[in-house]
């Protein structure tokens, strides 16, 4: 039984005073959209009948066939705390839905619960934890974004050296007030770079939680006079910002079934056949997992980003890693992603790879366990090491020759997403950067 009913959440918006109600969706590039409406229309979009644009989305429908459907899942129902006036705010996520009552194609998180349901019948339940980090930087005069950072921090830094900190503070205890059960939080490497790690969830949720934690995070941010951003790599010579996705399977008794105490590394033959399905088509992957030209200048050597396909139970310069804990506690942890991905997209795809890798009995190589940024490059091929695609253009290349990652999107996003981000590498491409302007003009 679900968390709310329809009648719950009109009592709870009469009974707090919530007049105004945000209607959250997410487009094919991960950008939080809403239609938001009065108390008065709420029982028209609970009964599923609020209607919007889709042709003004990316990556949704042409204008002659424009009109969708927002379909609430009512246990997204939640008060925004930050909205502290006589009237409250609140939201739902939804689902889109076409007019013949079909769930959406081109809608992320349709996509999510297709391959979520392909896992239940399997027999499998998949939860994610996300490890999301972000920026904070000094606005100018005018209020925009600078990237002067607020501090001159590093690794787990304290205040005042950490001048984030109070911001952070309050990032964590909002989304707590939003039901977040957060396990830490902390100064990251980077000068204005911080970490908020929140409990694990099965991954509709968790995806759900990512485009909470994003909204959140940049709200209180700018009541603090900041501008939070995820953009993977702001600060030229530091290390960029990730969005680790810890990953594992239970079947339908709360069982871990990667684990297996009688293996040499804890995993169980489920295990490393999904470890094998997500480096089997992870080159196919990263256009979604990395999605920004500016995602591929974080993922070099050297700033503590993967760069190479190889996993590990030991260390963390592979792509995928074994975090320490066993039992039910067993997990995997893909380090490439980063948090401009869409995450309904990155989850879709990461249970789709691994249930792949289980349904076909694939086996990864032997994991490397020595530093994979000191090896050459010789050693890296006897190991079967390879790199991950080190462009957009490279990895929308090696995307359009996956036949899953098209499959498991499905042709409506699956055209929509290349489009877009072909269109998105032409126009980087074509423009003048100061760095030629500084290496060229005069030599020239």
């Amino acid at each position: 039984m679900g968390k709310y009913t329809q009648e719950d959440i009109i009592r709870i918006c009469e009974e707090e005073n919530i007049r105004f109600i945000r209607l959250q969706f997410a487009d094919i590039s991960g950008a939080l959209k809403n239609v938001a409406i009065t108390r008065s229309q709420l029982k028209k979009a609970l009964n599923n009948q609020c209607m919007f644009d889709g042709s003004s989305i990316e990556g949704f429908v042409r204008i002659e066939e424009s009109d969708m459907y927002l379909v609430p899942d009512l246990d997204s129902f939640n008060i925004f705390p930050w909205i502290d006036k006589p009237s409250r705010t609140a939201r739902l996520i939804c689902n889109v839905y076409s007019p013949d009552g079909t769930p959406f194609s081109g809608d992320p998180r349709n996509a999510l619960r297709r391959v979520i349901k392909e896992a239940e019948d399997m027999g499998f339940h998949f939860d994610v934890g996300p490890e999301c980090e972000f920026f904070l930087f000094r606005c100018d005069e005018d209020g925009n974004p600078t990237t002067q950072t607020n501090d001159q921090g590093s690794y787990f830094e304290l205040g005042p050296i950490d001048r984030g900190e109070e911001a952070r503070r309050d990032i964590c205890l909002t989304l707590e007030d939003m039901g977040f059960e957060i396990e830490a939080s902390h100064h990251e490497v980077a000068r204005g770079q911080h970490e908020i790690n929140f409990r694990y969830d099965d991954a509709l949720r968790a995806a759900d939680d990512i485009m909470t934690f994003k909204l959140v995070v940049k709200s209180i941010a700018n009541q603090h006079g900041l501008h939070a951003t995820f953009m993977p790599k702001p600060i030229f010579n530091e290390a960029g910002s990730g969005m680790h996705i810890n990953m594992s399977l239970s079947d339908k008794n709360g069982n871990n079934v990667f684990a297996d105490p009688s293996d040499e590394n804890g995993l169980s033959d489920i295990a490393y056949s999904f470890i094998a399905g997500l480096m089997e088509h992870i080159k196919g992957m990263t256009a979604v997992t990395n999605p920004l030209v500016n995602s591929y200048k974080r993922l070099v050597p050297g700033y503590e980003a993967p760069v190479y396909v190889a996993w590990s139970a030991h260390n963390r310069s592979p792509l995928i890693r074994v975090p320490a804990a066993r039992g039910n506690g067993t997990r995997i942890e893909l380090r490439n992603p980063d948090p401009a991905a869409n995450p309904y997209l990155v989850m879709t795809l990461c249970l789709a790879a691994g249930l792949d890798g289980i349904k076909r009995g694939l086996k990864p190589c032997p994991p490397v366990d020595a530093n994979i940024f000191k090896l050459t490059e010789e050693e890296r091929e006897e190991q079967g090491v390879f790199s991950l695609p080190d462009s957009l253009k490279s990895a929308i290349h090696c995307m359009k020759k996956d036949e899953l990652v098209r499959k498991t999107l499905g042709d409506h996003i699956y055209r929509k997403y290349i489009a877009h981000k072909t269109s998105e590498w032409y126009q980087y491409s074509i423009r003048i950067s100061q760095w030629e302007i500084d290496r060229y003009l005069m030599r020239y």
